[in-house]
C-alpha cells in the first residue's frame, strides 16, 4: 500500500505579542511501516509519532497519550502539543487539513490489526 504524505501550513504557538507566521509541516503515514501510526514532522525536523486514533479523537475533543495532546480550538482549528525535555512545541492547525490528511490515511485500504 502507498505511504500518505501531505504537507499543511500551521502556526507555531509562542507568547509573542506578534504572531509567527505559518510553517510547512509534514504528516506523514506509511502503512506497511506500522498502519497505526501518523507522523508529524515540524520544521527543524523534529518528528513525532503518534496513534492515528489520537489524532481523530483529539479532533473531536481533548485526547492525550504520552508526549502528545491534541484538542480542537473553536469550530476550523486544532492544537497539538508535544513534550519533549527540551521543552514543549504547540502547534495550531486547520483543522482541515488535518480531517483531508486522515481521510487520506483510511483510503489506503490497509486494515489495522488487532
Amino acid at each position: 500500500m502507498p505511504a500518505v504524505e501531505q504537507y499543511a501550513r500551521a502556526h507555531i504557538v509562542t507568547d509573542s505579542t506578534v504572531d509567527p507566521p505559518a510553517v510547512p509541516v509534514a504528516l506523514r503515514y506509511d502503512p506497511e511501516a506500522d498502519p497505526r501510526q501518523v507522523h508529524i514532522v515540524l520544521p527543524g525536523h523534529h518528528e513525532w509519532a503518534f496513534s492515528r486514533d489520537l489524532l481523530e479523537r483529539g479532533l473531536r475533543s481533548p485526547a492525550a497519550s504520552g508526549d502528545v495532546n491534541i484538542w480542537p480550538c473553536g469550530r476550523v482549528q486544532a492544537v497539538m502539543e508535544f513534550h519533549s525535555p527540551e521543552g514543549v512545541d504547540v502547534v495550531q492547525f486547520d483543522s482541515y487539513a488535518l480531517i483531508r490528511f486522515l481521510r487520506r490515511t483510511y483510503m489506503t485500504g490497509t486494515p489495522v490489526r488487532s
